[in-house]
């Protein structure tokens, strides 16, 4: 039996496709990330398929769930907006499908990624999609770092109370001058691209979150030589800065791991 990996709308329900519409009301059983606005889609589509839910949360438990179902019928998987598996649940029911032998078709649909990416006006012959950053500061600081040289345009998802923090990490890592488009509320009303600098784009979310979902696309850069962090870190505590401060400023700028930095820096204290 075939597991279909239905792609779905971003925001307006007319970009559901006919195929991906038929496809929904030929299954036997629905597995969506959010049941209700499944639901909602599935009466736009004129389905009455069966839902089970499918979410981070329940991934484990419900894999043994949709292969057995799997093995009587044909079986689509939808997340809550855009293609199952690029940053939503799916990647790992598909892989067992395949393991189990079951044929996947993928049904291709809106992607916010895309759509953000071409209308940034930013380069589109190579680009990075990067998903959401890390939560944490130390840790997302320390991925924008390893993206100075990334040399194709680079995307990613946040949510709308974590722009201005990731804007700034970004500006501090790859340099306030750098383009970068703000795409919210994409195929939705009120949808919008706010496009600037990194530093500006930083600014103008700093106090004010943007509402709705969000996709961030930054400019690529060209590829840099490899930093010398030893000589970095003895300028720097020639300066004065002691190695717990020495090493959060290289963070960014090497994007190494902060306790690495600070070891290091302790090192090269010692034997000055």
């Amino acid at each position: 039996m075939t597991l279909f990996v239905v792609g779905t709308p971003i925001g307006n329900l007319e970009d559901l496709s006919p195929r991906a519409a038929r496809i929904l009301r030929e299954v036997s059983l629905v597995a969506a990330e959010d049941t209700r606005s499944a639901k909602t889609l599935l009466t736009h589509a004129g389905s009455s398929v069966r839902v089970v839910s499918y979410f981070e949360g329940n991934e484990a438990a419900r894999e043994g769930d949709l292969l057995r179902a799997l093995a009587t019928g044909d079986v689509a998987l939808i997340s809550e907006a855009g293609m199952p598996g690029v940053s939503d649940p799916g990647e790992r029911v598909i892989a067992a499908a395949i393991a189990a032998g079951h044929r996947i078709e993928v049904i291709p649909g809106p992607s916010a990624a895309l759509a953000a990416l071409v209308a940034s006006g930013l380069p589109t012959a190579r680009f990075a999609f990067l998903g959401f950053p890390p939560r944490e500061q130390g840790a997302r600081r320390e991925l924008f770092g390893t993206l100075r040289g990334e040399a194709g345009t680079m995307i990613f998802y946040e949510a709308p109370d974590r722009v201005g923090a990731t804007l700034a990490d970004l500006a501090a890592a790859l340099g306030e001058d750098r383009r970068a488009s703000l795409g919210r509320e994409l195929t939705k009303v009120h949808e919008e691209h706010v496009r600037g600098t990194l530093g500006e784009l930083a600014a103008t979310y700093a106090e004010t979150p943007p509402r709705g979902e969000c996709t961030l696309v930054v400019e690529g850069g060209a590829v840099e030589h490899e930093i010398d962090v030893e000589a970095e870190l003895r300028a720097l505590l020639a300066q004065g800065l002691g190695p717990k401060d020495a090493a959060a400023r290289l963070v960014v700028k090497t994007g190494k791991p902060r306790r690495v930095l600070y070891q290091l820096a302790l090192s090269l204290q010692r034997d000055r």
